[in-house]
């Protein structure tokens, strides 16, 4: 027999546990959808820097895949009931952060190739660091040490801006996701 003392602090450990495994599969999900994005990013710089004036183009392959690519993993991840209800809001997600950004970088800022380029990577970055207000700060530290070597690029990398950010942010991507794994 247990006292209702003992009873309250068995029940706090196992809530304690399955909070941990919580976060644990919520990061093993997340960290596959980073090192996605990474490789992609990574790519999509290269090829943009191979080919300049294919641009809006190679970006545009590049979203959608990262975007089938992540609601593909989010639906099929089996983080728990209602998965695919959350692919569906994740792409929905999806769509209002790119409308947003468009407003922000195509209407408000009239920003110019160079801008574009470090714009997007620092307003993804933003809601890596909004999620890790929910699911831990490793997405908090892959935000702002990418966010900040972004912004050391765009002023100091020169022509090599499009190597800069594939090394930067794809290869940021790819180390935090990998980092995330073994959290």
């Amino acid at each position: 027999m247990i006292d209702s003392q003992q009873a309250s602090a068995a029940l706090d450990d196992i809530n304690d546990v399955v909070r941990r495994v919580r976060q644990s599969r919520i990061y093993q999900t997340a960290s596959l959808i980073i090192i996605m994005w990474g490789l992609l990013v990574f790519l999509g710089y290269i090829a943009n820097y191979t080919w300049p004036p294919l641009g809006y183009a190679i970006w545009i392959v590049t979203d959608l895949v990262g975007i089938a690519g992540s609601i593909g993993i989010a639906a099929f991840s089996g983080v728990g009931p209602g998965a695919g209800a959350f692919a569906i809001r994740l792409l929905m997600a999806f769509v209002l952060f790119i409308a947003f950004g468009i407003f922000c970088s195509v209407v408000l800022g009239h920003f110019g190739p160079r801008q574009m380029l470090v714009f997007w990577p620092i307003f993804t970055m933003l809601f890596y660091a909004l999620a890790g207000l929910w699911f831990g700060y490793a997405f908090i530290v892959i935000a702002l040490g990418t966010s900040a070597l972004i912004v050391i690029g765009y002023f100091y990398a020169g022509p090599a801006l499009l190597l800069w950010m594939a090394v930067v942010h794809g290869g940021g991507l790819v180390v935090g996701g990998l980092w995330m794994r073994r959290i």
